[in-house]
């Protein structure tokens, strides 16, 4: 089904190659689609939507997979992601732009010193992103969907869960009770921020880098299906305190100034943003610490437990800069006394 779906989308007869692409933590599946005449494209399947009764129904009532509400709305309003070659939804299927093998991650690899120029561009680009998305459309699925107190919640006890009681690491009785009412401090002041358009995991791995034959470049957004509205640090938590990469404080400290210069931001609003960065960094990478961990245990990949040490130091760090508060004080106690028991 998918030659012959390629074969059409490219207009020709000949035989199609087909080569399997490494994808992530999800269940969606990659192949570049490779035409007789050199030309390519990239097919995303998502198995849970092949045959789908819900699928089949919102496809005939011409509703769109969130995936593609949302890459019309980003590129509408300039945010540069991949062109959409050909839509089966039906069948769980869709072929997109081919924008080749190089992520931000293997840039970051291959051209050490662009660091600085690339990450400058993911910032601006993500300012960019924020303001034009200030006024969504009316029924827009990112409209929809929050970062509420419970999701926020959710995501710190998904740590809880899989990164200590998982793993053997029992919390006493107050203990837990500190842990508790972090978790709580954390969603419910996190749900209070200003919402801003989050694409929820704007990160190295999820970021394409397109270069000119003049060696300047432009970065692609892929991997947006989630996007939703939540805080407006959580993208800059997800690129800045990546758990793919390391940066020193004097890096971050940079990006988030340039960050606050473009969105014109004032001397407490910078501050502001500072803490808000910080809090939002216990609260993702406490996520991501845990959904490694579960990512082994329940899907059997074991690529990501090597980010978990990486990831709980990065939530340590944000602890340490936040221990003027009493309660994160004594949450960054707990971690510390139950993670050396490891």
């Amino acid at each position: 089904m998918l030659s012959d779906i390629a074969r059409e989308t490219f207009g020709e007869t000949g035989p199609i190659v087909v080569t399997p692409m490494p994808g992530g933590a999800s269940t969606r599946k990659f192949a570049r689609v490779t035409g007789s005449s050199g030309r390519s494209a990239v097919a995303m399947y998502v198995p849970e939507a092949h045959g789908s009764d819900e699928i089949v129904k919102l496809t005939a009532q011409q509703t769109r997979w969130p995936f593609l509400e949302i890459r019309d709305l980003l590129a509408q309003r300039g945010i540069r992601v991949p062109a959409i070659l050909r839509e089966a939804c039906g069948d769980g299927l869709l072929l997109v732009e081919d924008l080749g093998d190089q992520t931000l991650a293997v840039a970051l690899e291959q051209y050490p010193y662009l660091r600085t120029r690339l990450y400058q561009t993911a910032v601006s680009d993500l300012v960019v992103a924020q303001q034009s998305l200030l006024e969504l459309p009316v029924g827009s699925v990112v409209r929809k969907r929050r970062f509420d107190c419970d999701l926020l919640r959710w995501e710190v006890e998904h740590f809880r869960e899989w990164a200590l009681l998982a793993r053997g690491l029992e919390l006493s009785k107050a203990q837990d009770a500190v842990f508790a009412q972090a978790s709580t401090f954390l969603a419910e002041t996190i749900a209070a921020f200003t919402p801003s358009f989050v694409h929820r995991d704007y990160q190295s791995r999820n970021i394409m880098v397109r270069f000119a034959q003049d060696g300047e470049f432009e970065l692609y957004w892929i991997d947006f299906q989630d996007a939703l509205l939540g805080p407006r640090t959580y993208d800059l938590v997800a690129l800045l305190g990546d758990s793919y990469q390391t940066f020193d404080q004097a890096f971050i400290d940079a990006r988030l100034a340039e960050f606050a210069c473009l969105s014109k931001l004032d001397d407490l609003s910078q501050a502001q943003l500072r803490y808000e960065f910080d809090l939002v960094t216990v609260q993702r990478k406490l996520k991501d610490a845990g959904r490694f961990i579960f990512i082994d245990r329940e899907k059997n990949n074991p690529s990501f437990l090597g980010f978990v040490e990486p990831t709980i130091d990065k939530v340590m760090a944000a602890l340490e800069r936040l221990k003027d508060d009493p309660l994160l004080r004594r949450l960054s106690e707990v971690l510390f006394d139950v993670l050396r028991r490891f």
